[in-house]
């Protein structure tokens, strides 16, 4: 990998694991919802002029109902319960909890009819990976509510379920056009949940940094970074960035936020980001068969690591 290869991983890899401290901030001033619309417009305003050069949406023709299940499983509603979890727990439990994505990736491939065969390792990957999430929300772990941990995870299945849509039903969509669609729907689906919900209380200086970059550098930079990152080391080694994140999230929860680092959380960190990497594992392509480069990743690219909190 070049230098300018590592450079990238390793700027996504800490990017993508400081929303869980921002979403920490942020939910002691907003609401789950405003905390989602002001990110994803943010977000939007900056992918969009990127997403309407050349083709613009017509590549989208036709795609408009995977468009919107894809939104919804990797945006409108992950986003949402992984900012009301974090009212309750901590930042750290929660990047560790979303980096199970691969393993519940596994799983999701079984159920719907994917009957290539899954190597050993990446059944050894699931087991112990699901040791690291039993060992962080099982008794004595210090988790006290269910229903917090319950929308953690069930934002990560909506991350594991969303490149399949993408594999299936939007195949050669350029990935920034897709995230800054992605991102101007899921801003239209909370707009008029806020204004329901208002009027909103100004909040503090704290959130409202938080929310400046979580929307415009963990989001819109974050994306453009990634993009870059699999055109100069390819998808596959740009999955990487998913085992830095959760150090970067427990890293960042114990400095910042003083929250404790206990035995239980470096043994559910280290078998949930090893059962992770096993449950990635693929197999070799056929020998004679090339990987088509392009310029530009195509959506199930993307979607396989664009999981950030």
């Amino acid at each position: 990998m070049s230098r300018r290869g590592w450079v990238l991983l390793v700027a996504v890899g800490v990017i993508w694991g400081v929303p869980y401290l921002l979403i920490k901030v942020a939910v002691e001033d907003v609401t789950p919802p405003l905390l989602v619309l002001v990110r994803t417009a943010l977000g939007a305003v900056v992918l969009l002029p990127f997403a309407l050069r050349g083709d613009g949406l017509r590549v989208l023709r036709g795609r408009w109902r995977a468009v919107a299940a894809f939104a919804a499983l990797e945006i409108v509603g992950p986003w949402v319960l992984l900012s009301n979890a974090e009212r309750t727990l901590a930042s750290s439990t929660t990047g560790l909890l979303v980096a199970t994505v691969p393993i519940m990736a596994v799983v999701l491939g079984r159920l719907v009819g994917d009957r290539l065969p899954v190597a050993g390792v990446r059944w050894a990957g699931l087991a112990v990976g699901l040791a690291g999430v039993a060992v962080l929300a099982g008794p004595g772990s210090g988790a006290t509510e269910a229903w917090p941990l319950a929308q953690v995870l069930l934002a990560a299945l909506g991350y594991a379920a969303a490149p399949i849509i993408a594999a299936r039903s939007l195949q050669g969509v350029p990935a920034v056009t897709l995230t800054a669609v992605c991102l101007s729907l899921s801003a239209l689906v909370y707009l008029p949940v806020v204004l329901l919900t208002g009027p909103h209380a100004m909040p503090g200086p704290g959130a409202l940094g938080s929310l400046a970059a979580l929307g415009l550098v963990c989001t819109a930079v974050a994306f453009v970074l990634f993009f870059r990152l699999i055109s100069e080391v390819g998808a596959a080694r740009s999955t990487l960035v998913a085992y830095i994140n959760p150090l970067v999230a427990v890293a960042l929860g114990a400095v910042v936020l003083d929250e404790p680092v206990t035995a239980a959380v470096v043994v559910a960190a280290v078998l949930i980001v090893t059962g992770s990497a096993a449950a990635s594992v693929r197999g070799r392509p056929r020998r004679g068969r090339r990987p088509a480069a392009a310029a530009e990743p195509a959506a199930p690219e993307a979607a396989r690591t664009a999981a950030p909190g």
